[in-house]
C-alpha cells in the first residue's frame, strides 16, 4: 500500500475536507486549556492543592478533560469540515488489528530495553530513572479499584484519545500539506513526545523512547490507513507497563 493510499479512506469521500494544521493546533490548546480547568475543579471540589497526590480516581476524571479535546476536536471538525472521522481520519479496525497490535505493542517495549542500554551507559542512568514517572502513578494502586482506575487510565483511554489526536488529525493534517508519509511520522511522533512533559531532566530521558513509541504508532496507521492498529499497539505498549506496575 502506498502512502497516498494509506492516507485515503478506502471509499471516496463526499467533499474535500476542509480541516487541516491550525485545527489540530487549535485542538492541542484547548485540550490542554480543558484539563487544566478540569483539574483545577478537581482540586478546588476536593481540598486539594497541585502539591498533592490525587487518588486514581481524581486522576481518572481529571484526566478526562484531556481525552475530551483530543477527541472531540477531530470529530467535531472533519464532521463540519470534512466527512467524519472514519472517512477523513480512518477511525476503523478490523478484527485482525487488536492481536497484531497488541504484540507488536508489547514487542516495542521490550525493544526499548535495548534501545535504552547505550543511553543508561552513557548519561550515568539506570531503568529506576525512566521508570520513575510510571512508579510514582502505580505507587497510587491501594486496592482493586485503584488498579482499575489505573488500567483505564493507561491501557484504555490514553490510547484511544492520543491516537485519534496524534496519528489521526495531526498526522493525516501533515500528510494533507503533501509531507513526505515518512516525514509526517517522524514530526507526529516529535509532537507526540513533547507534550508529554516533565521536568526537563526527566522529560530528556523520556523523549528517544517516547520518540520510537510514536514512529511505531505512526507507521502502523500509516501503513493500514486506519487507526485500529496503532490503538491497539498503544494499548499492548502501555499494558506492559500498566502489568509491571500492578505485579511489582
Amino acid at each position: 500500500m502506498t502512502e497516498a493510499a494509506a492516507a485515503r479512506p478506502s471509499a471516496a469521500p463526499a467533499v474535500e475536507p476542509r480541516w487541516g494544521l491550525g485545527d489540530a493546533a487549535f485542538g492541542l490548546l484547548i485540550s490542554v486549556a480543558i484539563s487544566t480547568v478540569t483539574y483545577s475543579i478537581v482540586l478546588s471540589a476536593t481540598g486539594r492543592t497541585a502539591e498533592d497526590d490525587l487518588p486514581l480516581g481524581l486522576t481518572l476524571v481529571a484526566t478526562a478533560g484531556l481525552w475530551a479535546g483530543f477527541i472531540g476536536v477531530p470529530v467535531l471538525v472533519t464532521r463540519f469540515k470534512g466527512n467524519g472521522p472514519v472517512a477523513d481520519l480512518g477511525l476503523r479496525a478490523r478484527w485482525i488489528d487488536l492481536p497484531v497490535g497488541l504484540v507488536i505493542g508489547a514487542a516495542a517495549q521490550v525493544a526499548l530495553l535495548v534501545l535504552y542500554v547505550p543511553i543508561f551507559v552513557l548519561f550515568d542512568k539506570s531503568q529506576s530513572d525512566v521508570d520513575g514517572p510510571a512508579r510514582e502513578l502505580g505507587d497510587l494502586v491501594h486496592g482493586p479499584a485503584s488498579a482499575v482506575c489505573l488500567l483505564v487510565i493507561v491501557v484504555v483511554g490514553a490510547p484511544i484519545a492520543e491516537e485519534i489526536f496524534y496519528r489521526g488529525l495531526l498526522m493525516r493534517s501533515l500528510l494533507k500539506r503533501g509531507l513526505p508519509g515518512g516525514l509526517s511520522v517522524c514530526v507526529t511522533a516529535l509532537v507526540f513526545a513533547a507534550t508529554h512533559l516533565q521536568d526537563v531532566a526527566t522529560w530528556l530521558l523520556l523523549l528517544p523512547g517516547l520518540v520510537f513509541a510514536g514512529v511505531v504508532f505512526g507507521a502502523l496507521a500509516l501503513r493500514t490507513g486506519r487507526l485500529g492498529t496503532s490503538i491497539a499497539a498503544h494499548m499492548g505498549f502501555n499494558l506492559v507497563t500498566a502489568i509491571a506496575l500492578l505485579v511489582s
